[in-house]
């Protein structure tokens, strides 16, 4: 299970913080999940905007 960020994103950036692993990064103006996501699922917890999602 992966997960994604959807349009909903406000870029404030929580999950950038809160990611173990480093898998979530700024790509053309957007927060990306990369495939080395370990699903954990602490950026879900983190985002105030409920702007990610499994894949």
């Amino acid at each position: 299970m992966a997960f994604k960020i959807n349009e909903a994103c406000i870029q404030c950036g929580a999950c950038v913080d809160t990611c173990p692993v480093e898998a979530i990064s700024e790509q053309d103006g957007k927060h990306v999940i990369s495939d080395d996501c370990i699903s954990c699922g602490v950026c879900v917890d983190s985002c105030p905007a409920d702007a990610i999602e499994e894949d």
